[in-house]
């Protein structure tokens, strides 16, 4: 039983310690703007590790960086991705109104066939 035992996580480990990590937080939470990355206000993994690489002197793979920002509590988010002239009162006016009158009424559910000579059994 004794060697069944869990050993506890197993792997490598974090080539950052805890006030390394306690930065990369602090980093992270000012937004890529103040790294550099001014064309979107989105961090992905190439620019974290980028930043790690800048700031610790540490390289990680992208995966190995995915593995860092769990440990720390991030989780993986994919952006939503909206028009920026998109207007939320038009969008909820026409789900009131025109949706209604052009979605198709459903029908009842019958027993078909996609055979010409054989009728659905039931």
């Amino acid at each position: 039983m004794r060697a069944l035992a869990s050993k506890g996580p197993q792997g490598p480990a974090c080539r950052l310690d805890a006030d390394q990590l306690r930065r990369l937080e602090a980093e992270l939470e000012r937004g890529p703007a103040a790294h550099g990355w001014t064309e979107d206000q989105r961090w992905t993994l190439a620019r974290i590790t980028v930043l790690v690489r800048r700031l610790f002197k540490v390289s990680y793979s992208l995966k190995g960086m995915s593995l860092v920002l769990h440990r720390i509590g991030f989780s993986v988010q994919v952006p939503v991705h909206r028009a920026v002239e998109r207007n939320e009162a038009a969008v909820a006016a026409w789900r009131e109104e025109t949706w209604p009158v052009v979605e198709k009424p459903r029908g009842t559910r019958a027993h078909g066939s996609s055979s010409r000579t054989r009728p659905a059994s039931r």
